[in-house]
């Protein structure tokens, strides 16, 4: 969908139609995240973020004019992923989640069945080492058709009932896909950190229906042995090696996923939801939730691309639940160079600049900066568990002191400490659309008002 075919000013049906009351609402929310905003402070920087450090005028002045506070998705300490990070900031539970796999085959365009397992997949560089295959580059390069060619390799594998399929989604990478009597209650075999063994895949523990979920383990265990024996001696392997380059012999397997049935985002609150999102992960998780995705690509040029993304949330007048995604700031971490994340940081505030002249203004619209987790730009660890700054500007949100947006300034907010789908809470309260607790207007009790209630009729048909 793009904005020039006029997709994003058509209204979608709501939940207060079909004969429902007639209540039509102007404000909106306009959520921005910027994907790994949060860090650890750093000796480098005397002990402070890059984010504390960056010069961020356009940030600090939403702040000004906000209501501050600190965000975790879950606790603090737990360094999340952004797709377990992402549906929890958009109101749902842990217990609830399909798994990264299946989000990812959604987003891949796959047409997902049920009981059927998703695993992602990436081929890799190991060396055998006392029985065991150590990891030695978890991300080589290789051109698309070498992968392709190698990925064909073992493309299908079956043990008795159950069938395996390796699906090519992007270089490298691909999704498994197990189907038969499977569980996607097993660990993974990847261990994403070179110099370690790949691991055994085992059921996870309490998982329900072991026996498939042993099954399951077994079948992709034997698949590793296979796929490892099968690529090793492939001679697109034999001539990256005579050249120097890192073959390609093993699959590595991780964060298994199945279908399940999600009450969308629009029931569950009340909102009609766009996302402006890129990748995969993003347009899959929006699309199991039952979200409208404005699909848009990353050119390298953060702010361009961050202010082309707000235009198309102000623009969206269809919508009352926008969704605006930017992953530079997670990218820039993900350098272990706290000077690069600085420089990020500086050109997505330019970005927001926009933010400042257009959205702010519009009485109509709650316009809300925080982030899905904190990326450490040093150290070992892949995401971090500390809290990111979160600002909330609208017609009906408190003023506060703070006046820098950073993750210690804004601990001295009026927001103060917000987990999870508070978040979601705190949005319908300040869009004034939050039901009283205890009114019952339906059977089932939504969090806003008014609900898709039943009229009493006054003659019965």
């Amino acid at each position: 969908m793009s904005a020039s075919q006029g997709g994003l000013r058509r209204p979608i049906p709501g939940v207060f139609d079909q004969g429902c009351l007639d209540y039509n609402y102007s404000v909106r929310c306009i959520l921005l995240v910027l994907d790994g905003l949060g860090d650890k402070g750093h000796p480098v920087l005397e002990g402070k973020t890059p984010l504390e450090v960056a010069d961020t005028p356009n940030l600090d002045h939403i702040a000004g004019v906000g209501m501050n506070g600190l965000y975790h998705s879950s606790l603090q300490g737990i360094p999340m992923p952004s797709e377990a990070a992402h549906f929890l900031m958009f109101g749902y539970e842990m217990e609830e989640f399909p798994g990264r796999g299946l989000i990812e085959a959604v987003g891949a365009g796959l047409r997902v069945g049920e009981g059927e397992v998703y695993l992602l997949a990436r081929l890799f560089s190991v060396r055998p080492e006392a029985g065991m295959l150590v990891l030695v580059d978890e991300d080589p390069e290789a051109d698309e058709e070498t992968c392709r060619v190698l990925q064909r390799e073992i493309g299908a594998f079956r043990v008795g009932a159950v069938e395996l399929e390796f699906i090519p989604t992007a270089g490298i990478e691909g999704i498994i896909v197990l189907r038969g009597e499977v569980s996607a209650g097993i660990t993974d075999s990847n261990p994403l950190y070179e110099g370690r063994p790949l691991m055994e895949v085992l059921p996870i523990e309490g998982t329900e229906e072991m026996e498939k979920a042993l099954r399951t383990a077994d079948v992709v265990n034997a698949y590793l042995r296979w796929a490892h024996e099968r690529l090793s001696g492939h001679p697109l392997n034999r001539e990256r090696e005579g050249m120097g380059l890192p073959v390609l012999n093993a699959v590595g397997t991780q964060r298994a996923g199945m279908k399940r049935e999600l009450t969308p985002f629009v029931e569950r609150w009340g909102l009609r939801p766009l996302s402006i999102s890129s990748g995969r992960l993003y347009h899959g998780l929006c699309s199991v939730l039952g979200m409208e995705i404005h699909k848009v690509d990353d050119t390298g040029d953060a702010e361009k691309d961050l202010v082309d993304r707000l235009r198309v949330a102000k623009e969206a007048e269809g919508f009352d639940f926008i969704h605006v995604h930017t992953k530079a700031p997670d990218v820039a971490a993900h350098t272990r160079d706290p000077s690069r994340k600085i420089s990020v940081l500086e050109a997505v505030d330019r970005a927001i600049s926009y933010a400042i002249e257009e959205i702010l203004p519009d009485e109509e619209i709650l316009f809300v900066v925080t982030s899905d987790h904190s990326t450490a730009s040093a150290g070992r660890m892949i995401h971090s568990g500390e809290t990111v700054p979160i600002t909330m500007a609208g017609r009906y949100t408190r003023r506060d002191d703070v006046r820098e947006f950073n993750e210690v300034s804004c601990a001295r907010g009026g927001l103060g400490l917000v987990r999870g789908r508070e978040l979601m809470y705190l949005i319908l309260n300040f869009l004034d659309r939050g039901k009283m607790f205890g009114l019952m207007d339906t059977p089932v009790n939504q969090p806003y008002f008014p609900g898709r209630y039943r009229p009493l009729l006054i003659k019965q048909a």
